[in-house]
């Protein structure tokens, strides 16, 4: 199974877009290995996960029970946030002849509870917040096993690999990753909602000729602009290259009449109090860079350096990836929106 993930260079859905084969091999096999679906979606701006699974959960279970197969494991834990969600996964759960694999697990942890290592550390029987160490979870996840843990899209991938073979999988798609991707798309957008796009499908296509910001990536995504994107298309790897990762796999164009640096600090303040408090960074430097941003909005002299210098000091300092993703959001909006500043 690793190396035909290898084949088709299939990457996680879950925002790091981390090669899925290269985590299968890394993952121990046996009884003890756990399988973690992480379907919790606290990315507010992302509705493709829950989408997936209300309406396709088969192919969603599917993928897990290859994965423990694959591992020699029939642990298999399945987290969800979304009620809807939840119900059409245990419907299609007891519709199966292998129901007693699963296990469904119903949280509401928030934005920063949704991460994988708080996720695999809550299920472990601690608190939904991301551990100070970053240890991966195939060294130590849920409860000290070795975990394979993944976003619910990664699993359905892996289920049509397993039902497609590579040949069939790498059909269509870009070369360098192959097959389709789910992406939320809204705003001043030729077609909004969740949609099914092959890989190397140009982004202009998707957001259309419109003339407002956009914002790839979600909440923890970059704000760039059509000259930035001219020529760019939906494939993970050639976008990191460019700066402008997919992650949550969101894109929006916000509309003319809407105000670009008001809807920053609104998004600002959200994120500051998701914080989980255990880290200065979070507890500190979030509020503060939310702070400057209200400052920028009022137009106090002196604030956009103030919150220039605090998107440099936070990256990299956290327990997890919060404050790292907070300060990309506000750096880049106040790189892209210079006519709005």
């Amino acid at each position: 199974l690793a190396a035909e993930a290898e084949a088709v260079h299939l990457l996680g859905r879950g925002g790091a877009g981390f090669p899925v084969g290269t985590k299968l091999a890394a993952t121990p096999t046996g009884r003890r290995t756990e399988i973690v679906v992480n379907g919790s979606e606290g990315e507010p701006a992302s509705f493709k996960d829950r989408t997936l699974m209300r309406l396709a959960p088969h192919l969603v279970l599917d993928g897990a029970r290859t994965v423990a197969g694959a591992l020699g494991t029939r642990r298999v834990r399945i987290v969800v946030h979304d009620a809807t969600a939840y119900d059409a996964l245990a419907l299609a759960r007891d519709e199966r002849g292998d129901a007693d694999l699963f296990s469904l697990v119903r949280t509401d942890h928030g934005f920063v509870g949704g991460e994988v290592r708080a996720v695999n550390r809550h299920l472990g029987g601690g608190p939904a917040v991301p551990p100070g160490r970053r240890v991966l979870p195939h060294v130590s996840g849920v409860g000290g096993n070795p975990t394979f843990a993944s976003n619910v899209e990664t699993y359905a991938q892996i289920g049509l690999l397993a039902s497609l073979g590579p040949t069939g999988y790498a059909v269509g798609g870009a070369p360098e990753e192959p097959g389709t991707s789910l992406v939320t798309v809204f705003g001043d957008v030729p077609h909004a909602g969740v949609l099914e796009v092959p890989s190397g499908l140009p982004l202009a296509s998707l957001l259309g000729p419109g003339s407002g910001p956009v914002l790839i990536g979600g909440y923890h995504g970059r704000w760039t602009d059509d000259a930035a994107i001219a020529g760019l298309p939906l494939s993970r790897p050639r976008m990191r290259a460019a700066g402008i990762p997919l992650n949550a796999g969101v894109l929006v164009r916000l509309p003319e009449d809407t105000c670009p640096l008001g809807e920053v600090a609104r998004v600002t303040r959200w994120l500051a109090a998701e914080s989980a408090g255990q880290c200065g960074p979070c507890h500190f430097g979030l509020p503060a860079l939310a702070e400057a941003m209200g400052a920028v909005m009022s137009g106090t002299p002196g604030a956009v350096d103030r919150a220039l210098r605090l998107t440099g000091l936070l990256p990299g300092r956290g327990a997890c990836a919060h404050p790292d993703g907070s300060a990309a959001f506000v750096a880049s909006a106040l790189a892209t929106l210079t006519g709005e500043v």
